[in-house]
């Protein structure tokens, strides 16, 4: 049975018709709008996708169960937007809202780099930092739907002033936008390929990103003490250079280091769609 997933970004929404064994049978991009305009970009999403049975939808920030937005630091002048009654009146279908780092978790555990494991964590690294979980075979969504903001974890006390207002926020050290932030403004794909090249000071910001990235990595271990943590997001599309400088420190920094088994830290295998076919299979199973 074919399904629509979307995946709601600070920077982008993409949508995907998917079958049942996640194959990507067509996909549609469109920039993030504002607030106000949200509503009517999924609209256009799913008419483009053309029809399916269902349609699932993973958004960034809290999500409560009923499929309202109550927050999302990095959309501007969101507060309680119910996303699923709004778009269920537009499409004429039943609409499921997943916050969008466990619809990429979900993917991943099923069909990605977490595939088989009882336990395992999902990171995504974009413009801000969103996780899930899956503890005991299950996914976790906590008692109220907000498990998973782990980017606003602070790591830095009186640090970095972050978007939702609190300091030293771990996705103001870790993100895309701190990779861009740490290297003055150059893209982080540039970083990558600067640094690759030998370029000093890239190598510098490499190491310096990917330290911030593992100290909330060995946090996350250190808490739920997964068999694997998956690495997604647009900064690990430069995994070859990112991943072995994140392994080092993460070995460095995870408590008893010598004295336990390790989490795997791995790429995400789906990429930037795995959020959108989450989002599709969660709503097919709903």
């Amino acid at each position: 049975m074919n399904a629509i997933g979307i995946d709601v970004g600070g920077t982008k929404c993409l949508g995907v018709l998917v079958d049942s064994d996640a194959n990507i049978l067509a996909w549609v991009r469109k920039p993030t709008p504002s607030t106000e305009g949200l509503i009517d970009t999924l609209q256009e999403i799913v008419q483009e996708l053309g029809a399916a049975p269902t349609i699932g939808i993973g958004l960034p920030g809290l999500i409560t169960p009923g499929g309202v937005m109550q927050a999302a630091p990095n959309l501007k002048n969101v507060v309680e937007l119910p996303v699923a009654t709004e778009l269920e009146k537009r499409c004429g279908q039943k609409v499921h809202v997943e916050n969008d780092a466990t619809s990429a978790t979900y993917a991943e555990w099923k069909f990605g780099a977490a595939r088989g494991a009882t336990d395992a964590a999902f990171v995504g690294l974009g413009t801000g930092i969103g996780a899930g979980f899956v503890a005991g075979g299950c996914l976790q969504r906590g008692a109220h739907g907000y498990a998973g903001e782990i980017g606003h974890m602070v790591v830095q006390v009186d640090g970095l002033e972050c978007v939702c207002g609190l300091r030293g926020c771990w996705e103001r050290y870790a993100s895309g936008w701190a990779l861009g932030n740490f290297a003055g403004g150059v893209a982080g794909e540039i970083v990558a390929q600067r640094a690759a090249d030998g370029d000093a000071k890239m190598i510098e910001v490499v190491d310096v990103f990917s330290k911030w990235v593992a100290i909330g990595l060995a946090n996350l271990a250190n808490i739920i003490d997964p068999e694997v943590i998956v690495i997604g997001g647009g900064v690990i599309e430069s995994s070859a250079v990112f991943m072995p400088v994140v392994q080092k420190w993460f070995g460095r920094l995870l408590y008893s280091a010598q004295s336990r088994t390790h989490p795997r830290l791995e790429s995400a295998q789906l990429g930037e769609r795995a959020g959108a076919i989450g989002a599709a299979l969660l709503g097919a199973s709903m």
